[in-house]
C-alpha cells in the first residue's frame, strides 16, 4: 500500500506556522512583535545615542510635571499667620502648625508623584529598562521636586513682600507655604546639596523602578520571544490518517477477491 504523500520542496505551510498533520510538524515563526535586538541580531548604529535622547526627553517631561506639581501643593498647603513688627513679619501663633502641615504636604504628594514617575518610566521606556531608566526617572523625579517647590512656594508671595513692606506694625496676614524640612544648601557657596523632603520624589522613583526590576520575569528586563511549543493540528495520542489508495491505472488485472 502506499504511504502518505510527502509534500515537495515548493508546498506551501499553512498559515500560522501549524503543520498538516500528514506533513508532520512544522516550526512556529517568530513573534512579529520582537525586535531585532531581542532575535539576537546586532543593534542598529546609532540605537545607544537613540536611547539616551529618549532617556534625557523623559527626565524633561518629568521636570516640567514639577509646575502642576507645585501649583497642586499651593493650593493644599495651608498659608501661616504672621505680624508685622519692626523687625519684620512673625508667626501670629506661638507654636504654628501650618509650616509643618506645609512640609507634610510636600513630602506626601513629592514621594506618591517619584511613584508615579518610576511606574509611567517603566512601561513608556520599554527598549531602556535597566541603568538608563533609573538614571531618568530619578533625575526627573528630582528635578520636578525642584519645579514644584520654587513653583509653589511662589505663589502669593508677591502679595507677602508688599505687605511686608507697606502694612503698618501689628497687622495680621499670612506667609505662603514654603519648606522648612528640605531645600539646597550651598557648600562652599558653589556646589548645590540638596536635603531633606526635597529628596523624597527622586527616592520613591528609584524604589519603584528597581522593585519592578527585581520582579521581572525577563533577565534582560525586556519582553522576550516564547520558545517554540512545536504545535501542530493533530494531537500525539491520535494517529495520522492514513491515505486513501489511489484508483488502480487502465488495464492493470483486478486483484484476486475472497
Amino acid at each position: 500500500m502506499p504511504g502518505p504523500a510527502v509534500p515537495g520542496p515548493g508546498s506551501a505551510v499553512p498559515e500560522g506556522g501549524l503543520a498538516d498533520p500528514r506533513f508532520g510538524p512544522a516550526t512556529a515563526p517568530p513573534s512579529a512583535g520582537v525586535d531585532a535586538a531581542q532575535m539576537g541580531a546586532p543593534p542598529a548604529p546609532g540605537a545607544g545615542r537613540r536611547a539616551w535622547t529618549r532617556a534625557v526627553g523623559a527626565g524633561l517631561a518629568l521636570a516640567v510635571l514639577g509646575v502642576p506639581l507645585g501649583l497642586l501643593w499651593a493650593a493644599v498647603a495651608p498659608d501661616t499667620p504672621v505680624v508685622k513688627t519692626p523687625d519684620g513679619a512673625v508667626y501670629g501663633l506661638p507654636q504654628p502648625e501650618q509650616p509643618i502641615a506645609a512640609d507634610g504636604w510636600f513630602s506626601l504628594l513629592g514621594l506618591g508623584f517619584g511613584v508615579l514617575a518610576g511606574l509611567a518610566l517603566w512601561f513608556v521606556l520599554r527598549r531602556q529598562r535597566g541603568p538608563v531608566g533609573l538614571v531618568s526617572a530619578v533625575l526627573g523625579a528630582f528635578a520636578a521636586a525642584v519645579v514644584a517647590w520654587q513653583a509653589g512656594r511662589r505663589i502669593g508671595l508677591g502679595t507677602f513682600d508688599r505687605l511686608l513692606v507697606t502694612a503698618p506694625d501689628g497687622q495680621a496676614f499670612t506667609k505662603p507655604a514654603d519648606l522648612r524640612a528640605g531645600g539646597i544648601d550651598w557648600l562652599l557657596g558653589v556646589l548645590p546639596v540638596p536635603h531633606g523632603n526635597l529628596l523624597l520624589p527622586a527616592f520613591g522613583a528609584a524604589v519603584t523602578y528597581t522593585l519592578l526590576a527585581g520582579w521581572s520575569r525577563w533577565p534582560s528586563l525586556r519582553p522576550e520571544p516564547m520558545p517554540d511549543a512545536g504545535l501542530s493540528w493533530a494531537s500525539e495520542a491520535t494517529p495520522a490518517p492514513t491515505a486513501a489508495p489511489e484508483p488502480p491505472a487502465p488495464g492493470a488485472a483486478e486483484p484476486p477477491r475472497g
